[in-house]
């Protein structure tokens, strides 16, 4: 069992990531590459992306003996080229002790990891060279896909703390996790006897979607640092490129078809009879689904005399428009 123990002033400190970040998705997918469950799934998925890694980025490989990974690739950032200027910028002793500890079982250390603990520009160029082979092998196909579904798995969060509260939308993100006495605890989490013990400290916690990794959550844990957890989210199914049809697709599994219609409808504010003649429905099915999205808080109705009419709220965008630059 994995318990995060929160203090009063984390519970003000818990945020959920506003877009994904391609550093850890790309290591989640990593992980899930080399992970032996779940194969009738990921069987064919595994497959194909192993086929298709270039030489390039086996270099990646030389970093996890044994499955382990070094911490100081535990970063953030916006972009791949941000996430590894991150991972460039770790202390030089913090990236030579992390690889002391998982080489610490012994075997051949590759010559470039050598370099690497010395610091040798080169090395770190040969680092940042494989991960953005993996990068455009195994994660640039689906980016437009992860965004959407981040997108989805925010606006789901930020309702449920607006209606529900911060504990409730914590536990749904881990269904069967349970909030209480300032712990938060998930089951099922293997490999370390007893469970493992997070403290959060007054460092706050934030919260990361991962659209590819299917284990238990995913732990960033460095001192003087928010820890970032990992969950995995999604539709739980290995994500592959679908053209065009990725952003409708998510909105869909979020709302339903004809209320995502109706939210797409409005890239202006609309009347209930425009939705009805833009959706090929009925005045009052037209206006019952708008009264779903309004009670959801992602549309607003106004009256103007004898018209109403309808218009996306801020958090409705987050549907429909990215959440910055990506």
């Amino acid at each position: 069992m994995l318990r995060i123990h929160f203090t009063v002033d984390d519970f003000t400190r818990v945020r959920f990531a506003p877009r994904p970040s391609p550093v850890p998705e790309l290591h989640a997918a990593l992980m899930m590459l080399g992970a032996p469950h779940e194969e009738l799934l990921f069987g064919r998925w595994r497959g194909r992306l192993s086929r298709a890694l270039p030489a390039a980025a086996g270099p990646l490989a030389d970093l996890v003996p044994g499955g382990v990974a070094p911490r100081f690739l535990d970063v953030l950032g916006g972009t791949r080229e941000e996430g590894f200027a991150l991972i460039r910028a770790s202390r030089p002793e913090f990236v030579r002790s992390e690889l002391e500890r998982v080489y610490a079982g012994g075997g051949r250390v590759p010559s470039w990891v050598h370099a690497l603990h010395s610091g040798d520009a080169r090395a770190w160029n040969t680092l940042d060279r494989a991960q953005a082979a993996a990068y455009e092998t195994v994660l640039a196909p689906v980016w437009p896909m992860v965004q959407d579904l981040h997108r989805a798995e925010f606006t789901r969060h930020a309702l449920t703390v607006a209606e529900q509260g911060l504990g409730v939308a914590l536990t749904h993100a881990a269904p069967g996790s349970r909030l209480r006495d300032g712990v938060w605890e998930w089951p099922g989490v293997t490999g370390v006897p007893g469970g493992r013990d997070v403290r959060l400290d007054g460092r706050g916690l934030v919260l990361l979607p991962t659209f590819h990794w299917r284990g238990g959550p995913l732990v960033q844990d460095l001192p003087g640092h928010p820890v970032v957890l990992a969950y995995p989210a999604g539709r739980g199914l290995p994500l592959a490129p679908d053209g065009d049809g990725t952003r409708e697709e998510a909105l869909t599994g979020v709302l339903g078809r004809t209320r995502a219609e109706l939210l797409r409808a409005l890239d202006e504010a609309r009347t209930t009879t425009g939705l009805a003649r833009r959706l090929g429905v009925s005045n009052a099915t037209a206006s019952a689904h708008a009264q779903a999205l309004r009670a959801a808080g992602l549309i607003t109705t106004t009256r103007t005399g004898r018209s109403v009419h309808h218009a996306r709220t801020p958090l409705g965008a987050l549907l429909i428009d990215p959440l910055g630059p990506s």
